[in-house]
């Protein structure tokens, strides 16, 4: 049985819904479609859609401070302006962003960047 796949919504759970959906709507402008008190945000990006969903309260520890999140995942946003202006405005709006790079062969200028809880994101641009 062939079934079609299309990727619609990437789900984070995180600490602070609110500062992360003020993250994703300022930094990229996306447009917040659906909230739900604090917990839930979801987010147009494109052809696909970005949930921020609260992280549950067993795992929600004030007294820690600050939450940063190790994770192994990192989402892709394929581009059209320029890689290193973006960057360049990026860290002056305060993101954590990594160099740009590419690999011998390859298309594609690739530069990371880290949210407010740590998940890793990633800009493709067309060399």
């Amino acid at each position: 049985m062939k079934t079609t796949f299309n990727l619609d919504t990437i789900i984070f759970y995180v600490q602070n819904v609110e500062k992360l959906k003020a993250f994703y709507s300022a930094t990229f402008g996306f447009e917040v479609i659906e909230e739900f008190e604090s917990t839930w945000a979801l987010l147009s990006a494109g052809d696909c859609k970005i949930g921020l969903h609260q992280i549950g309260a067993a795992y929600l520890d004030k007294s820690k401070g600050e939450f940063k999140f190790d994770n192994n995942a990192k989402i892709v946003f394929k581009i059209e302006q320029d890689i290193h202006n973006l960057r360049n405005h990026l860290i002056d709006q305060g993101v954590e962003m990594r160099e740009v790079k590419t690999f011998d062969d390859y298309d594609f200028w690739l530069c990371d960047g880290v949210d407010p809880e740590g998940n890793v994101f990633q800009f493709k641009q067309k060399k």
